[in-house]
């Protein structure tokens, strides 16, 4: 009777790594052997244990096994199994972003993560997590009526915390991937004060004491963390603009800390016109504090401590209230809206949109022409009427 051994048994009896043929016939380097998806599987063994890294090509399979070798040899493996999503979140946040991302870049990440994410997902195994854990993920949320908006950003949270497990070999596919995003629904329509409703806001509001920080947010479409972050420094009256470069942010367990402004182009100067000089130059001394400082926030509290967001909303409500007792009607808005309503008088008056754009500190002029595009229906009639005689 004849016997049959294969390249692989002979290896393994004489206890080396086995060699392997691809689909075409063709030898594989020894540790690597193609599967029946097409993809490579290498296997390094140290100490009488078995490991696999996975790849595309040959090559990429000799470099995850050098990768995987050298973190065996220095204790650095940690097997697939064995590690949840919260665990290697926090390796991929301490590690990975800490220090290639904004300060709130990081702090909102790890919001969303613990908002969205961890209560759902964190305690399974990575590599357990599917397409459809994903998928089930966003439809949760779609449910919860998140804003499309806080859902690309979830979704991006979780694909980069997946794509650095898959360069790290931790496993196979990224999941995020596999899933679809929920479709974007109709746009609102952005909320700006018509011409009377800010007239009339700003007559309410003259006994308020945030009066000047209104009427510089409707002279300058400033964000409201911007001028919250405004110093006296930030004043230059030989140029005649104002420095916007930076933001207050309030940070869970840390308070109000300083960040460079939202995007590049939101580091900016802004033209100071006379009456915007005259707004801040009343508001320097406004508390009376005893001992002036050019470093201090310029817009307050009573003690020289940040503006909180409650704060300057609980202002808005205050003053509207008194709009509404003396019978007018008025619509609840909030701080972001004045920088809405300056653009919007910006367009009316025939402002550049290019010019508009550096002012408001927009990163692209198509952000800029999407958001206030709906403004200008009487604008678009009075534009018309231009090209008429061309014709």
């Amino acid at each position: 009777m004849s016997y049959q051994i294969t390249r692989q048994e002979i290896n393994i009896l004489l206890g080396g790594d086995f060699v392997a043929v691809d689909k075409k016939g063709k030898q594989l380097p020894p540790g690597i052997r193609q599967r029946a998806n097409g993809r490579y599987e290498g296997r390094v063994k140290v100490e009488y244990r078995s490991y696999s890294v996975y790849a595309d090509t040959i090559t990429e399979t000799k470099k995850k096994m050098r990768e995987l070798k050298y973190k065996l040899d220095h204790g650095l493996f940690v097997e697939k199994e064995k590690i949840t999503l919260d665990e290697w979140n926090k390796t991929w946040m301490v590690q990975y972003k800490k220090n290639r991302v904004k300060n709130s870049t990081y702090n909102s990440y790890q919001k969303y993560y613990k908002g969205a994410i961890s209560k759902r997902l964190g305690k399974k195994n990575i590599a357990d997590i599917r397409g459809e854990h994903i998928q089930s993920l966003y439809n949760d949320l779609v449910k919860e009526e998140w804003a499309l908006s806080s859902i690309k950003v979830v979704a991006a949270v979780l694909n980069g915390c997946f794509q650095q497990a898959l360069k790290n070999g931790l496993i196979e596919r990224n999941p995020v991937k596999l899933a679809e995003l929920p479709r974007q629904k109709e746009r609102k329509e952005r909320q700006a004060m018509t011409k009377e409703q800010q007239a009339l806001f700003m007559e309410y509001a003259k006994e308020s004491y945030l009066y000047n920080f209104f009427a510089v947010m409707l002279r300058t479409g400033m964000r409201s963390g911007e001028l919250k972050g405004l110093k006296y420094t930030d004043i230059d009256k030989k140029e005649n603009v104002i420095h916007v470069q930076r933001t207050l942010k309030y940070i869970e367990g840390q308070g109000y800390l300083e960040d460079t402004p939202k995007t590049r182009t939101s580091t900016r100067d802004i033209p100071l016109t006379e009456d915007i000089l005259t707004l801040l130059e009343n508001q320097k001394g406004y508390w009376g504090f005893k001992v002036e400082r050019l470093d201090r926030y310029l817009f307050c509290n009573e003690e020289g401590k940040p503006l909180s967001r409650e704060r300057v909303q609980a202002e808005i409500d205050r003053t509207i209230k008194r709009i509404r007792a003396a019978g007018h009607d008025f619509p609840r808005i909030t701080s972001h809206v004045f920088r809405h309503t300056f653009a919007t008088r910006a367009i009316e008056a025939g402002m550049q949109p290019q010019v508009l754009k550096t002012i408001l500190g927009h990163s692209s002029l198509a952000m800029t022409m999407d958001l206030y595009s709906h403004v200008l229906p009487d604008t678009k009639a009075e534009e018309m009427q231009k090209i008429i005689s061309m014709f």
